[in-house]
């Protein structure tokens, strides 16, 4: 499960340029799967045959990350941007990143604190008055390495960290298709099948795609969620902790997720004695929130793993919810395999 969470963790694959990680995906899970397909969006989908055939089972995971696109290269051979998926722009300044397809190294500037006044060291800079350096002189020079609509992603390394937990970009979601490509390798209960959708952080795109295609009865979304269990955040605030457990979604501010699924994920964690939370506020979203609205209307589960500092270069995670995510996720498909869903 680490070697792949690394691995997956460290390539670039900014919403709508997942290239990179389903590349990847795709030639590990090859050894293993019946069939494998790539759909018009940029979706992953995977199949693989279990002892029980039947009924359509879907897990999904986004291979997509957060980041920006290039918009303007300014006549001094900077370049300016434009954000790709919810950032807060308090994580980029002074980061490293990642400009298009030959990975050129640039850094997040603004202007020199010695030349700010008063009332602007007092508020957070607009994302207009940001830009990228790439080390370019000027424009001309700038575009022998760069062209408008590049993407560009956060440069961060793989860290482990304290006990049990690990320090990366885009954990939100590639533990997801770590799960997944880690259950595409061992024999299933039931048919399966997998996919690893594009474009989530920009309003669950490919999942609308996969859904129709696929056309599965249940569908279980293996996703990252916000965790704010820092010191100084209010109780009431702390949305979810790490290594507390996964989080079993019942609400989101996408999806309301079927309630006898949850019943059964909640009821084999609790036998099974893996830790599990629910959220503490209604907030955020998943690919759930176009799977369920597809066709007829599709039963929607989801598993979640807390994530702290969500959508930076420098997320956190716990190891051990990682594990107990991905052990509830199997016991998921043991359960629908036998019947056990209301």
């Amino acid at each position: 499960m680490l070697k792949y969470l690394e691995e997956l963790c460290c390539l670039s694959g900014v919403s709508g340029d997942e290239g990179n990680v389903r590349d990847f995906i795709e030639a590990h899970a090859k050894k293993y799967a019946d069939s494998i397909r790539k759909d018009a969006l940029g979706n992953l989908i995977v199949f693989k045959k279990g002892k029980v055939r039947g009924t359509k089972l879907m897990l999904s995971a986004h291979m997509d990350e957060v980041g920006f696109m290039v918009e303007k290269i300014t006549e001094d051979g900077y370049l300016k941007f434009g954000m790709v998926g919810g950032i807060d722009p308090r994580v980029i300044l002074g980061r490293k990143v990642y400009v298009g397809p030959y990975a050129i190294p640039g850094v997040m500037g603004l202007k020199a604190i010695h030349l700010t006044t008063a009332a602007e060291r007092s508020e957070m800079p607009k994302t207009s008055s940001l830009y990228i350096d790439i080390g370019a002189k000027n424009r001309r020079e700038a575009e022998k390495y760069v062209s408008l609509g590049d993407y560009v992603s956060f440069d961060s390394d793989f860290v482990p960290m304290g006990k049990n937990f690990v320090k990366a970009k885009a954990i939100d979601d590639r533990f997801g298709c770590a799960v997944l490509l880690n259950m595409i390798e061992h024999p299933l209960p039931q048919d399966v099948t997998f996919v690893f959708t594009a474009m989530e952080e920009v309003g669950a795109r490919g999942a609308f795609g996969s859904a129709f295609s696929v056309k599965p009865k249940i569908a279980l979304v293996v996703e990252g969620t916000t965790a704010a269990d820092f010191a100084g955040v209010a109780e009431s605030k702390k949305v979810t902790r790490c290594g507390e457990g996964p989080v079993l979604g019942f609400m989101d501010g996408g999806a309301v997720y079927d309630r006898g699924l949850f019943e059964m994920t909640r009821t084999l964690a609790e036998e099974k004695n893996i830790p599990w939370q629910m959220k503490g506020r209604i907030a955020g979203g998943t690919d759930a929130q176009a799977i369920q609205r597809s066709l007829e209307g599709i039963r929607v589960a989801n598993i979640s793993v807390p994530v702290r500092n969500i959508h930076s270069p420098n997320s956190v995670a716990n190891l051990d919810d990682i594990d107990n995510a991905y052990k509830l996720a199997q016991l998921f498909i043991k359960a629908v395999s036998e019947g056990k869903y209301k």
